[in-house]
């Protein structure tokens, strides 16, 4: 009993420091917005990208729905997609998720975005256009 109360006390504190890094891929694609004229990949909102029949939910936040609850939200959700077009615009990224990925409920790739040392999520959390996901992250109300 005494041997896992230690192995969950070190789960807590060290947890993903335990966890071996996940395989990341390089991606070198341009984005254009969804809707908007010619083909390609695309960016549908603030954490979903289309590449052809693929739909890709970039994970570790949550940005604002589009079809929002009010007019607030829906303003955020168009800036959190302008912003991570603009991210995405930038170049070479690198994903995780390799040739078999996660998916969710809705049939969507689940990988975690980042350029180098800079996180997609830290990104747009920091940048307000965004909330964490999971444990212990607030939940915005963008009517406020």
């Amino acid at each position: 009993m005494a041997f896992v109360l230690l192995l969950a006390a070190a789960w807590a504190l060290f947890g993903e420091r335990l966890m071996p890094p996940p395989p990341l891929d390089e991606v070198n694609m341009t984005f254009r917005l969804c809707g908007e004229r010619g083909r390609g990949p695309c960016v549908i909102d603030g954490d979903t990208v289309a590449i052809g029949q693929r739909r890709v939910r970039l994970t570790g936040y949550d940005a604002p729905e589009l079809d929002g609850a009010c007019r607030m939200e829906v303003a955020r959700a168009n800036e959190a997609r302008a912003a991570l077009h603009t991210w995405l615009a930038k170049g070479r990224f690198s994903w995780t998720g390799g040739n078999e990925p996660p998916y969710d409920r809705y049939g969507r790739e689940l990988r975690e975005a980042r350029r180098g040392d800079e996180q997609l999520a830290v990104h747009m959390i920091e940048a307000g256009l965004a909330e964490g996901s999971g444990w212990g992250s607030r939940r915005v109300d963008w009517c406020e």
